[in-house]
């Protein structure tokens, strides 16, 4: 592990040294390659700096030990070694985590599909709840979200199916533990009698696609421009800005409604159609690779329970790892963060079990 270290340490100041040479900037593309790639092992670097110096600490407290005579010096240098002996094993373990391999669609934008599921109109308004819950999270991380498309419910408040777009710095990396049925027990406000209804709703968080990662012929493609609907500006309801783009071959609809121009809804549904085709690729992929499949935490299979919001108890409990939390006003409020650390703590703790099979 330590070989493996070094040598990245050293590719990290070679990229540092042709990143600093004003002719790299002229090849934009290859300068922004080179820029991600050293981005991406700085977080290694300094770990295994942190690691060393420790290292080298213990190494320098050990032999003060042996030639100190003074008993108060020997005593805050035996602490001295028992902090730092407790201590690597720690810096050990977070280097472990950070030498995984990584996703490569970690660092990627997502675009997030909720739909209704069971529960009619109550389903549709916590599809509702989710995606504001979705929205703020994304708020709190600094990541730009927005609305693709969307079709309302006839109650008020209400989404059948939306569509958000969101970008920002390891989007898919961090929003993928998302993926899967969300179930929702709580009394409607159309529930007279005050009995607890259970609705669900799907969530699919899928990473962006870039045009080199699909091949889209232009002839297995049929688009269609209709009015947009729901609140808007004079545009809607009167001019055909809205447009549907169908894949013939696969049967999958991408449509956006959201922008005012129309050339703008194509380019942005162009952009679902890849996204959503890249997924399968992904999907074909993960099943081919066995590494991919060891936890039910990333597998990505969206027909999965993963999550229930109790509104009685103010509880929420994730099923795969058996994490519950009595904060459901604050997570729906975009407080994720426990829930998603714990989820990704899960998933490392499996691969590395699995690295040393």
């Amino acid at each position: 592990m330590l070989d493996k270290l070094q040598s990245i340490k050293e590719k990290h100041l070679d990229l540092e040294q042709l990143l600093a040479d004003p002719k790299a900037a002229a090849d934009q593309v290859r300068f922004r390659k080179l820029n991600k790639e050293y981005s991406d092992l700085k977080e290694i670097v300094q770990a295994y700096d942190h690691y060393a110096h420790a290292k080298e600490e213990l190494h320098e407290s050990i032999h003060l030990l042996k030639s100190e005579k003074d008993p108060e010096m020997k005593d805050l240098v035996e602490a001295e070694i028992n902090e730092l002996q407790n201590k690597l094993p720690e810096l050990e373990q977070k280097l472990k985590v950070l030498l995984l391999p990584k996703d490569e669609a970690d660092s990627r934008n997502v675009i997030i599909e909720i739909r209704a599921g069971t529960g009619g109109e109550e389903a549709a308004l916590f599809a509702a709840d989710l995606t504001r819950m979705y929205q703020r999270y994304a708020e709190r991380q600094g990541w730009q979200c927005e609305v693709l498309h969307f079709n309302e419910s006839s109650m008020p408040g209400g989404f059948r199916e939306i569509t958000l777009g969101v970008s920002g710095h390891d989007v898919f990396g961090t929003m993928k533990y998302e993926s899967g049925v969300h179930r929702v027990q709580r009394v409607p406000d159309t529930e007279t009698q005050g009995r607890i209804h259970t609705s669900a709703v799907s969530v699919a968080v899928l990473p962006e696609a870039e045009e080199v990662d699909v091949e889209i012929r232009r002839e297995d493609l049929r688009f269609d421009t209709y009015r947009s609907g729901g609140k808007g500006g004079q545009n809607v309801n009167k001019v055909e800005t809205a447009v549907r783009i169908t894949h013939m071959p696969s049967g999958i609809v991408a449509a956006c409604q959201e922008e005012r121009s129309q050339l703008q809804n194509k380019e942005r549904a162009m952009k679902m159609l890849r996204t959503r085709l890249y997924d399968i690729q992904l999907a074909e992929q993960q099943q081919k690779r066995a590494d991919l499949r060891r936890s039910m935490v990333t597998t990505g299979d969206r027909s999965a329970k993963i999550r229930t919001y109790n509104y009685p108890q103010s509880r929420v409990t994730d099923h795969r790892i058996g994490f519950t939390s009595h904060a459901l006003p604050q997570i729906l409020q975009g407080d994720l963060q426990e829930i998603i650390e714990a989820l990704k703590m899960h998933d490392q703790a499996e691969r590395l079990q699995a690295e040393l099979r």
